[in-house]
């Protein structure tokens, strides 16, 4: 009683053609694989940093920053006023 008969797992099939249609299911399961490709590379690269950390010798200590110089006040520059425009003669 507590396993899923094939009876109930087409039922289930069934309920999610009519809910999301057959257009969207194929494009819902690529996107599942794609995102289960992601997780497999990424925990996949995890373990591999956790073995290289193992073998690997400690790591240099970084020196610190170098500082930066002190910075200058931004003064404003002179701008140049516009020319005024000579009004068209009129006949």
């Amino acid at each position: 009683m507590g396993s899923l008969s094939i009876w109930h797992w087409l039922i289930i099939a069934v309920v999610f053609v009519m809910f999301f249609g057959a257009k969207r299911m194929p494009d819902a399961a690529r996107s599942l694989g794609r995102s289960l490709r992601i997780f497999k590379s990424e925990v996949s690269q995890m373990q591999n940093e956790g073995k290289e950390s193992d073998h690997a010798p400690a790591a240099p200590v970084q020196q610190p920053a170098q500082q930066l110089p002190a910075a200058q006040p931004v003064t404003p520059s002179v701008t140049q006023q516009p020319q005024p425009q000579a009004e068209p003669k009129t006949l």
